[in-house]
């Protein structure tokens, strides 16, 4: 299996838009924390995470995305279980999100985006002020964060089998380990 610092390279030979890096590692920390929590692969799963997008910035049609990036992976010897989430995380292909594995990246992917709006909208842009209730309370307004697909995070949540306010708070807390390198510790406020 390619080495995390292998992924990493490849991703940023195919991204340079920071903001789809830094959603990168948000993911890449939500799947360690999953995989954590049932006990799992979690360098094969974060390796999921890390790469879902690989092919976003450049493919971002959804009738082509993930299957660029996939094609790569594949190309480089990329596991079979990584390769299979991957293209799981897209709807639009109808790929069947078998494991848990796959079900873990549908059910972070939009959460974290989701997040990360809720973060920069609080007064310190800081992960350690959001709460469970807060991204709650912006899915009702349907102006916030349009571009994010709340219904595929309520089915991501329900196809994992957690709880959504457990699966939240999950994503939050994964998201709280690497929110310096996010840009969401308070420190980039004013």
């Amino acid at each position: 299996m390619p080495t995390r610092e292998q992924a990493w390279q490849l991703l940023t030979e195919w991204t340079q838009n920071p903001n789809l890096l830094k959603h990168a590692l948000a993911v890449e920390a939500a799947m360690r924390a999953y995989a954590r929590r049932f006990g799992e692969p979690e360098d094969a799963w974060a390796l999921a995470g890390l790469l879902h997008d690989l092919d976003y910035e450049r493919y971002p049609q959804l009738e082509v995305h993930p299957l660029q990036g996939v094609e790569e992976l594949r190309r480089r010897g990329y596991p079979p279980d990584v390769i299979d989430a991957i293209l799981g995380h897209n709807s639009y292909h109808g790929h069947p999100r078998r494991t848990p594995m796959a079900r873990a990246l549908f059910a972070c992917d939009e959460l974290t985006g989701f997040i990360v709006a809720v973060a920069l909208v609080r007064p310190n842009r800081d992960l350690d002020d959001v709460t469970v209730e807060a991204v709650k309370k912006k899915f009702k307004d349907k102006a916030f964060a349009r571009g994010v697909n709340r219904e595929d995070i309520f089915l991501g949540a329900e196809e994992l089998g957690v709880p959504l306010d457990e699966h939240i708070q999950t994503v939050i807390d994964a998201m709280r380990s690497v929110k310096d390198v996010l840009g969401l510790d308070g420190k980039a406020s004013g």
